[in-house]
């Protein structure tokens, strides 16, 4: 029996290309550490069409000094400028208020990702929910051992990622990003098991993040049922071909 098209939008697996952004420069951090960076280009606009042209329709932008509780002006302006490509934008880092949000979404922004502000101010959060909706707003756990990690990683928060996942299902979310922050950036695969837990004990769409290494671990966060993958350092650096990704994905 043929699925009709929307049953095909809502089954859609969607590769994320990452594009974190530090000082307005395209980077990568090991584990979150910003002593620990890796600088791939000074022209985020460059790179985003370079995913376009590969054939992405979303892009993962991280507003790292947001994240760090730093001024992020020229992360901004990158982001006007990754906006211009037509490309769906899902954002975050620093978002921990109602002004950011907003800002975000009317600047054009697709979907954004609240970290720190889920933890930190939930009302805030199904505030946003309520006024952008589902689609528009999702939360990112970063959990380091099953505890959610907050501002950048550099403080653990009291709860587990299990527990905020489900408050987060239980206020009317349908979108979670989960990352295994010992795993970001290191090119040790993804953590299929931890992420698909979530899905299947919440029933929310889960996109994985996390230490994608090569075309097999894109392989099988799509048949554990999850709904997308971010991918970062291997495709700066050669592991994962992103053209090669999505055509296999889509030939499925």
């Amino acid at each position: 029996m043929k699925q009709t098209l929307a049953e095909k939008q809502m089954n859609t697996f969607i590769i994320y290309p990452a594009i974190d952004l530090r000082g307005g420069r395209v980077v990568r951090l090991q584990q979150g550490d910003p002593g620990r960076e890796t600088q791939y280009n000074t022209d985020p606009l460059a790179v985003a069409q370079q995913w376009q042209d590969a054939g992405a329709t979303w892009v993962h932008v991280v507003n790292l000094d947001g994240a760090f509780g730093e001024t992020g002006q020229a992360n901004s302006k990158a982001l006007s400028r990754i906006l211009t490509t037509g490309l769906s934008v899902q954002f975050g880092g620093g978002l921990r208020d109602s002004d950011s949000i907003r800002r975000a979404l009317e600047s054009g922004v697709s979907r954004v990702v609240l970290g720190t502000i889920a933890v930190e101010n939930p009302k805030l959060v199904g505030t946003a929910l309520t006024d952008f909706g589902p689609d528009r707003v999702a939360v990112g756990i970063d959990a380091l051992e099953g505890i959610v990690q907050v501002r950048g990683w550099q403080e653990a928060a009291l709860l587990k990622a299990a527990d905020l996942a489900r408050q987060w299902a239980a206020m009317g979310g349908r979108w979670l990003i989960f990352t295994d922050v010992s795993r970001d950036g290191m090119g040790s695969g993804v953590n299929v098991a931890a992420t698909r837990s979530l899905a299947q004990n919440t029933g929310l769409n889960v996109i994985a993040s996390g230490g994608v290494a090569c075309l097999n671990d894109v392989q099988r966060a799509r048949d554990a049922g999850l709904r997308g993958v971010i991918i970062g350092r291997a495709l700066y650096e050669g592991q994962v071909d992103l053209a090669q990704a999505i055509r296999m994905m889509n030939d499925e």
